[in-house]
Formats: C-alpha cells, sequence, structure tokens
C-alpha cells in the first residue's frame, strides 16, 4: 500500500478567520483553510489575529492543515476586550503601516476625525500617512491638509480621475502590509482598483461582510495585492486603540508635541492651565497648529471620562 503525502510545514500569513476555521495564505501563494492546535488553545496567551505569521501544517493524509504555531508579532492593533473584561483584544497583526484615506471633498473632510484616526496608529507604535483623494474637486487640498504635512506625516495627494498620485502611492504600498482605514465614501475601492488593476476590491462590501456569524473571531481581513503586499480592511477603526492611552501619555501620539515636551516647566505638564508650557507657546507662536491642539484637548477630555468609567 502507497503511504500519504506525509506532514509538510510552510510558513504562511492569515488572511481572514470565521468560526474557528482560518484563511492562511501559504508562501507558495496557495491559500488554505486551517484550523488552531488544540494544544495552542491551551497553553499560548497569544490569540491568533488577522495577519499573524504561522506556521502551517498539514496531516499525515494530506486532507487537512492545521496551525501548529503564530511566530512572533512586529505590532499590533488592539482594543479593550468586550463584555467589560480586562486586558486587550488585537483586532490585527503585522501592519507596517496605517493609511489613512479621506477625500478633500464629497464628503467634506472632518480633520477631528482624522486626528484621532492618527493618535490611534500613534498608540499602537504604527507608522502613519495620510491620502487626500479627490483632489479634482478641491483646487485648496495641499492648504487644507498642510498642519500634517508640518507636524511630519507623508501625505499623498490623489484623483483616480486625473491619476494624480497614483505611482508614487502604490510605492508606498509595496512591499508592505497596510491597515486602510477612513470615512466612507472617500474612494477607498476606487483607489485600491486604480493602483492594482483587476482588483475589483470593494472596501464597503468587504467592510460589511467582517463579523458576521455567531462565532467570528476577529475583525479585519487581509487582501493580498502583489507580491509581498497586502492591504487590510479594519472596520471599526474608531474604536481601536484609544483605550491603551492614558491622557498623561497623549502628548506623545503628537508627533509635533514631542520636542517641545521637555522644555515644558513642569515634568507632568498636561499642557492645558500650567505656567511655562512649551506646547501651548508654540500654538500661540502659529508653530503648532491651533486646531491639532483643539484636538489634543478634546481627545484628553475623552481619555479623562473613560478612566472613570473603567
Amino acid at each position: 500500500m502507497m503511504s500519504g503525502p506525509g506532514p509538510t510545514t510552510q510558513h504562511g500569513i492569515v488572511l481572514r478567520g470565521t468560526g474557528g476555521v482560518w484563511h492562511v495564505r501559504a508562501a507558495d501563494g496557495v491559500t488554505h483553510e486551517a484550523a488552531l492546535r488544540g494544544r495552542l488553545k491551551q497553553t499560548d496567551v497569544t490569540k491568533l489575529a488577522v495577519g499573524d505569521e504561522v506556521l502551517l501544517e498539514r496531516d499525515e493524509r494530506g486532507d487537512a492543515w492545521w496551525i501548529d504555531a503564530i511566530l512572533p508579532r512586529r505590532s499590533v492593533l488592539a482594543r479593550r476586550a468586550p463584555g467589560g473584561a480586562a486586558g486587550e483584544r488585537v483586532v490585527a497583526a503585522n501592519a507596517d503601516q496605517v493609511v489613512v484615506v479621506f477625500a478633500a471633498a464629497q464628503p467634506e473632510p472632518h480633520l477631528r476625525a482624522l486626528d484621532r484616526f492618527l493618535v490611534i496608529a500613534e498608540a499602537n507604535e504604527i507608522p502613519a500617512r495620510v491620502v487626500v483623494n479627490k483632489i479634482e474637486l478641491r483646487p485648496d487640498a495641499r492648504e487644507l491638509f498642510a498642519d500634517y504635512e508640518r507636524a511630519g506625516y507623508p501625505l499623498h495627494f490623489t484623483s483616480v480621475k486625473r491619476g494624480d498620485g497614483l505611482a508614487e502611492l502604490r510605492a508606498a504600498f509595496d512591499g508592505r502590509i497596510s491597515a486602510l482605514t477612513g470615512p466612507s465614501g472617500v474612494g477607498k475601492s476606487s483607489l485600491l482598483n486604480a493602483l492594482y488593476p483587476g482588483l475589483d476590491l470593494r472596501v464597503g462590501e468587504i467592510s460589511r461582510s467582517v463579523n458576521k456569524g455567531r462565532h467570528t473571531t476577529v475583525g479585519a481581513e487581509l487582501h493580498p495585492l502583489a507580491e509581498n503586499s497586502y492591504v487590510m480592511d479594519t472596520p471599526g477603526l474608531r474604536e481601536v486603540g484609544l483605550w491603551n492611552v492614558s491622557p498623561t501619555a497623549l502628548d506623545s501620539c503628537f508627533p509635533e508635541f514631542r520636542p517641545l515636551v521637555g522644555e515644558c516647566r513642569f515634568a507632568n505638564c498636561r499642557h492645558r492651565l500650567e505656567p511655562g508650557c512649551a506646547v501651548r507657546a508654540a500654538v500661540e507662536r502659529g508653530d503648532v497648529s491651533a486646531s491639532r491642539y483643539e484636538s489634543y484637548l478634546r481627545l484628553g477630555d475623552e481619555l479623562a471620562e473613560q478612566d472613570k468609567r473603567w
């Protein structure tokens, strides 16, 4: 009698998972359905998440795949565990960057929301870049978003209709896992389809499809774009990350504040009413955006209230 194919081990990356069944893209480009080894459920404190790199093993008969190990992570996007439990739940693992897409118009950009997205990325220690799409609708788009360039964020000004900025943006996606986020209607799907013709990715529909089913365990989905390039659809990112930021550490989530914090008179300066505050002085001089500073104050109030509830 001929023997079976025997066990095979490959590296893989988790694309999505529902009800204990995980879709894992192996190193050879083939996607397999796999279950987590029972011993990992019992002993591994790391909960599997979309974006995790894993060791994938085929059983002796060759008719099933198992996730045999979860490899160390480079980064995590996390939120507070649901239901009032202590600790965190990882939404996605190993994102190399957060790409926040806003429209120059239609819908009108709400920059306070952009500040929230960027603070989430900073709190999770993941580099962020900003894409301003539909620039054909607003000639002053660069001026409107100038505060973010001054803060040090890479900005991309794009137009799918005219092709503006697409080559530069594709270069920023290539070879990375990008967590894509932003308000609805800003053109995320059309932008990705323009960058990767034939992708036919409908981000809005994908977002609505995530978390269906009673036993869904993930809140994100990973989509291969090109060789070594992935986009991570992360619905609900506005709720991710702020929970693990204390009001006293919020200033570190504003890159333009960081060089100033050490110059404040008091080491525990909250940059509100304290005398000798270098951040407030920079705002008054116009060196730091007044709008960004206002976002800092509002988010600080929100975090302080959250601390009271928890």
